[in-house]
C-alpha cells in the first residue's frame, strides 16, 4: 500500500558493468556512483538508484499493455513484492525493477509459439481453432546485495500472470468472445511455463548461480472491480534449472458491499464496512457512492483499500468530509490491517487517509490540487 512520506536519498557503493546475455537476458548494473533511496526497514526495501535515475524495467510497459483492468496489474505487482520479502529481507536486500529480461523477450514470450516465434510461452494454435493463451504478464524484480565494495545480484523473483479468462475474435476486427479456464488448467499450465521460464534464466551466467523465486498469479476478468490472486510459490535454489516444489498460496479478493448470494470469510469485516458506510452516507448526503477492495490471506483480512466517490468541490468541504472519515474509519473499520480510503471526484483525488497494520490512528491528507 502507498504510504505519504518523503523518501531520503544516502550514499551507497559503486558497482561494476555486466556484459549482456542469451534470450534478451542482460544487465543495466553499471561502473558509476549510485545511491538508495530511504532507509532499510522491515518491511519496505531500499531501491538502486544510478547516475542519478531511478532503474527502470528492462520491459516496463509491456505489462500495461497486456491487461485492461489496472486492478490486476496494481495486484500483480504489489503481491509479488510481498511474496519476495519472505525469501529476501528489506532488512538485507536492495530491490532493483528487473534488469535482465528485455522488453522484446518479455513481448516474444508472451507470444504464442510460432516458427517466427520459437520462444513463445503461449500454445501453438493451428487454423480455425480455438487454444487459449493462458500467460498475460510477466514481471521481474531483482535482489541485491553490497559485496566487496559492489552491488552484486543476489537474488531474483518472477511473477507469472495467467489468464482466468480467455478473450478471442474468431476474424479480424469481428465480435468478442470469452472462455472462461478452470483453475486447475490454469495451475498446470502456470506451472509448465514456470519450468521452462527457470530453465532459460539458467542460461544466463549472471542469473545461473542465484535463488530464484517463481509465483503464479491468477489474473481476475477484464470487467472484475478487485484484482486477481497468487496461487502458488517455489523458492528455486542456485542452480536449479526445475521447479521442484510448490507452495499454496490461500489469497482471495472481494468487492464491499458484497454481491447477493456472496460471502466473505469473516462475516464481522463485511458489517464493520457497511456501518461505515451507512453513518457516512448518514451524515454527508451529497456522496456518489462508497466501495470497497478486500483482500484476505489465508482466510483473514489482509488489506483494505476503500474508495469514496463525492460531489464536493470547496477545500473547507473536502476538509470537512476528510477529518469526519478520520474519526468513523477509526471507530467502525476492523484494527489490526492496512487500510487506505480514497476520495475523489470528477476532478480529481481530493484527500486521502491510511493506517498501517501496526498503526493506533489513521493518517489524513487534503489535496489543494484537484
Amino acid at each position: 500500500m502507498k504510504r505519504l512520506g518523503v523518501m531520503l536519498l544516502v550514499a551507497a557503493s559503486s558497482v561494476v558493468l555486466v556484459a549482456c546475455g542469451s534470450n534478451g537476458v542482460g544487465s543495466n548494473i553499471g561502473s558509476s556512483k549510485t545511491q538508495l533511496t530511504g532507509n532499510g526497514s522491515g518491511s519496505n526495501y531500499q531501491s538502486l538508484i544510478k547516475d542519478g535515475h531511478y532503474q527502470v524495467s528492462k520491459s516496463s510497459g509491456v505489462d500495461q499493455s497486456q491487461t485492461s483492468n489496472t486492478f490486476n496489474l496494481q495486484g500483480f505487482q504489489r503481491g509479488l513484492q510481498n511474496i519476495s520479502k519472505k525469501e529476501f529481507s528489506p532488512d538485507k536486500y536492495i530491490f532493483q525493477e528487473g534488469q535482465y529480461i528485455s522488453t522484446d523477450t518479455t513481448y516474444n514470450w508472451l507470444g504464442r509459439k510460432t516458427k517466427d516465434n520459437p520462444e513463445g510461452l503461449n500454445p501453438y494454435q493451428p487454423n480455425k481453432k480455438i487454444v487459449p493463451e493462458y500467460l498475460q504478464q510477466i514481471d521481474e524484480q531483482d535482489y541485491l546485495q553490497q559485496e566487496g565494495g559492489k552491488m552484486k545480484l543476489k537474488g531474483m523473483t518472477i511473477g507469472i500472470g495467467l489468464n482466468s479468462v480467455y478473450y478471442y475474435t474468431k476474424e479480424k476486427y469481428g465480435a468478442q468472445y470469452s472462455k472462461h479456464l478452470t483453475d486447475a488448467d490454469i495451475e498446470a499450465n502456470g506451472k509448465e511455463i514456470a519450468n521452462k521460464v527457470l530453465a532459460r534464466m539458467r542460461q544466463n551466467k549472471d542469473t545461473k548461480n542465484i535463488p530464484i523465486v517463481i509465483a503464479l498469479y491468477k489474473a481476475a476478468p477484464d470487467d472484475s472491480l478487485v484484482g486477481g490472486n497468487f496461487i502458488a510459490s517455489s523458492v528455486n535454489k542456485a542452480g536449479e534449472k526445475e521447479v521442484g516444489s510448490w507452495s499454496k498460496i490461500d489469497e482471495k479478493n472481494y468487492v464491499l458491499p458484497v454481491a447477493s448470494g456472496e460471502k466473505v470469510p469473516n462475516a464481522n469485516d463485511e458489517a464493520a464496512f457497511n456501518e461505515f458506510k451507512n453513518k457516512t452516507q448518514g451524515f454527508f448526503p451529497n456522496l456518489s457512492g462508497i466501495t470497497a477492495q478486500a483482500h484476505y490471506t489465508d482466510g483473514s483480512l489482509s488489506a483494505m483499500t476503500i474508495n469514496v466517490t463525492t460531489q464536493f468541490y470547496s477545500y473547507t468541504e473536502i476538509n470537512s468530509f476528510t477529518q469526519y472519515l478520520q474519526n468513523a474509519a477509526q471507530k467502525y473499520l476492523p484494527t489490526g490491517t492496512p487500510i487506505e480510503i480514497q476520495v475523489g471526484s470528477t476532478n480529481g483525488v481530493q484527500s486521502y487517509l491510511y493506517r498501517g497494520k501496526n498503526d493506533k490512528k489513521f493518517s489524513a491528507h487534503v489535496f489543494t490540487n484537484y
